[in-house]
């Protein structure tokens, strides 16, 4: 049992820092992911929703925070009784997630690995049954060194963890895992090669043969059946190769023109998912910034899921030099980490990004 607990206790401390870091190095990206559970069609929370960030540092501090707590011994009862805690709260998120085929992605290690709503299922029933076994195992936990040295590294992962998370939602995430990274062409990210897999859908046929309804599973084609068709229904067996990006474009109000943008040779996107709640701080130094780019010859425009009224008063109120087009709220989110932020592109590629705090430090 002794070494059945040390073994678990390894593997849930590395699983759970290695979770939370993920989750800490993009917090505002996971407060996303929250609000996909908050919503009316999930778990109808919505009075979360306003809470989502602040719930967000919180869970994924307390998660690395666990983790270090386990491995280094600090206060067994509280860490191993906080693990299971937190443990069955997920597992019940994922499996609700799961059987209502709810949120698609678990957020569970953020964008650097998806995982389907069962397999984050079946990932926290693993992680269960050994945080079980820590519980019943709890006299064998000790700390690996003295009290006080002990005190000060479970001190020093908290305040280290917080601030992590404060310079990252101050800035951008320190590793990207998106899509639209530095060095990402999105032309790239958004094709199906030729070779790649397809869909594999199964057809389920109802028909009335003989007085009695029967069902016939097909791979698509029509069976032929001596009765009177009835309806269809389909299943996805299999999704295929689904491209890293699938729903960026930027629209005007008659035209795509998503082809036409990324295959200019400079070009500064202003990443604004939603005008209302920019901020105002961030909205000013927009001004200085894309004149001196427009000057300098760039192409600039923004992005943004607003409405025509809201683009219109914020290039008057703040007299900027450049036209706002639409773009999916989620994607102008996935983006950039930031309300506004800015995004250069050369031919399609991401050159650089940068949160509006760092704005200056741009180089045109």
């Amino acid at each position: 049992m002794k070494y059945l607990v040390q073994i678990s206790r390894i593997f849930v401390g590395v699983l759970f820092i290695i979770s939370g870091f993920i989750k800490l190095n993009d917090p505002l990206g996971f407060s996303y992911k929250l609000q996909e559970y908050f919503g009316e069609d999930v778990l109808n929370l919505e009075f979360l929703i306003p809470y989502a960030l602040l719930i967000s540092v919180f869970v994924v501090v307390f998660e690395v925070v666990l983790g270090v707590f386990l491995l280094i011994g600090y206060k067994p009862k509280f860490t191993v009784y906080s693990l299971l805690a937190m443990i069955v709260f997920f597992t019940f998120l994922t499996f609700y997630s799961a059987y209502f085929d709810k949120v698609k992605d678990c957020g569970c290690f953020g964008d650097a690995l998806k995982l389907t709503p069962w397999e984050s299922f079946t990932k926290d029933v693993i992680l269960l049954v050994l945080i079980l076994i820590l519980v019943f195992g709890l006299k064998y936990i000790t700390p690996i060194f003295a009290k006080l040295p002990t005190t000060v590294v479970a001190l020093l992962s908290f305040i280290v963890s917080l601030w992590f998370g404060y310079h990252v939602l101050m800035h951008l995430p320190s590793i990207d895992f998106r899509a639209y990274a530095v060095g990402k062409n999105l032309q790239e990210q958004m094709a199906i090669p030729e070779d790649a897999a397809k869909p594999v859908l199964e057809y389920t046929w109802t028909f009335k043969v003989n007085g009695k309804e029967q069902k016939f599973v097909t791979n698509g084609s029509y069976p032929s059946v001596d009765g009177e068709y009835i309806g269809v229904d389909t299943e996805t067996i299999d999704e295929g190769y689904i491209p890293p990006i699938q729903d960026f474009s930027i629209e005007s109000t008659d035209e795509d023109l998503t082809t036409y943008f990324l295959e200019q040779d400079r070009l500064v996107i202003v990443a604004m998912y939603n005008i209302s709640k920019a901020e105002a701080d961030g909205v000013i130094k927009l001004k200085s910034f894309t004149d001196e780019a427009i000057k300098k010859g760039y192409t600039v425009i923004g992005l943004t899921s607003s409405g025509e009224d809201a683009k219109q008063n914020l290039k008057q109120d703040y007299n900027l030099n450049f036209d706002f087009y639409l773009c999916d709220e989620k994607v102008v989110k996935t983006i950039v980490r930031s309300n506004p932020g800015v995004v250069l592109l050369e031919k399609g590629t991401v050159t650089n990004k940068a949160h509006w705090n760092d704005i200056e430090d741009v180089e045109l």
